[in-house]
């Protein structure tokens, strides 16, 4: 792999690792605010509103300029963000900003390996993503757990109190966002030294209108091509499962293992480890022609879930987390880089990124609101994790029924 390559991970990194640790930095300022429960998934909800709203533009945005610049930019509206949680404005309404951020960074840090590698280094490239995201997934868990930690804080607040500006930062969590916020301003230097490549698939017009037909167009596309469907059915299904499982996984902590945000934020790490396990696996043994193979783990993730009721000893609860993260990432790797090559030849990189987010991003929401709502029916964190379950192996099963018989996709 090339140096460029390395930027554009590097830069990644940090850019996740932040958007990790602001999470639960605004989940712990939501309680410091003494909000119902039922906010924390509706947090999550305002960042991937973006998602779904600017879906049909944000893929026309990432192609029209050279994607390393798109990261420039996207970055700093999440620098904004922060900003704007520091200076009182509601956690829901800053958080989403920082969405809107995100929104326009994805398709970019995705579209840019399809334009600087040849396909046969795409499911490397994706596992290299994809395990480094995962790492920035763990350390930005133990980081936001760390900063909302009254024991690291106050030492640092009062020596932070010393300074002629401290903006208003009093508190744990206001101080975990300014750091992070430093973070943000770190990538997007980064940014700045990705390798600039040529324009692949310039948009032919900036018309919003124009967007919203070509986008819906691009959806189609891929929904019509056998490949497309299958491998973004399943990376859809997965991202939604995975906003919520960390979700759950938080309440469950506290209920099943008496812990509190910041050692509960440690512990969603352990899945993330999972993840890069999973990701290295699939590297090493799964081709993206036989990507479907792969479907019946995802049937085995859900069930396994199922684990986690009886479980109360924080070493079982670790090896559990570890196991779903290892499966969710065995079986998500080698479907997202055939997602990804299937989108480049038929529409371009950024676009068939947007599409895949928007699929992605409704999941999400409508999972995260179904979490909501048990959450402010007072279901028990048992029942909720059964109902998530079921759904995730009972789905996935219907996939695997649909597309299983797909088992050599060699027509690429």
């Amino acid at each position: 792999m090339a140096l460029g390559f390395y930027i554009i991970l590097a830069a990644q990194f940090l850019s996740a690792l932040a958007d990790n640790a602001l999470l639960f930095a605004a989940i712990a300022l939501l309680k410091q605010l003494n909000a119902p429960n039922w906010h924390t998934p509706v947090l999550q909800e305002a960042f991937v509103f973006s998602y779904i709203v600017l879906a049909p533009f944000v893929g026309a945005f990432a192609d029209s300029m050279p994607k390393g610049r798109v990261m420039f930019i996207s970055n700093n509206i999440k620098f904004v963000g922060c900003v704007a949680m520091l200076f009182g404005v509601d956690p829901l309404l800053a958080y989403g900003l920082a969405g809107l951020g995100a929104a326009a960074y994805s398709p970019a840090k995705y579209g840019i390996l399809t334009e600087y590698l040849p396909p046969e280094k795409l499911v490397l490239a994706n596992s290299w993503m994809e395990g480094l995201t995962v790492l920035a997934i763990i350390l930005g868990a133990v980081l936001g757990g760390v900063l909302v930690n009254p024991g690291f804080a106050q030492p640092m607040l009062q020596i932070w109190d010393m300074q002629p500006f401290n903006f208003g930062i009093d508190s744990a969590p206001q101080l975990a966002i300014g750091i992070i916020a430093l973070i943000y301003v770190a990538a997007a230097i980064v940014n700045l030294y990705i390798p600039r490549l040529p324009i692949d698939h310039k948009p032919l017009s900036r018309d919003p209108v124009f967007l919203l037909k070509e986008f819906f167009h691009c959806f189609r596309l891929l929904w019509k091509d056998p490949l497309g469907q299958v491998s973004l059915a399943v990376t859809t299904l997965f991202w939604g499962a995975g906003a919520t499982l960390r979700l759950i996984v938080l309440a469950w902590a506290g209920i099943a293992l008496h812990y509190d945000i910041g050692a509960a934020a440690r512990l969603t790490a352990w899945v993330a480890i999972g993840i890069a396990i999973g990701a290295v696996l699939a590297a090493r043994f799964v081709k993206i022609e036989h990507s479907v193979k792969v479907l019946p783990v995802g049937i085995a993730m859900g069930l396994i879930v199922l684990a986690m009721i009886p479980v109360t000893s924080p070493l079982l609860a670790i090896v559990l987390l570890v196991v779903i993260g290892a499966m969710g990432g065995y079986f998500v790797v080698p479907m997202n880089a055939l997602l990804q090559h299937r989108g480049h030849l038929l529409m371009g990189a950024g676009s068939s990124i947007a599409v895949q987010n928007f699929n992605e991003n409704i999941s999400m929401f409508l999972m995260l609101m179904l979490y909501a709502v048990m959450e402010r029916l007072d279901l028990h964190i048992y029942t909720i994790i059964l109902v998530f379950g079921l759904l995730l192996a009972g789905t996935m099963g219907a996939l695997y029924k649909r597309h299983g018989h797909d088992q050599d996709l060699g027509q690429m």
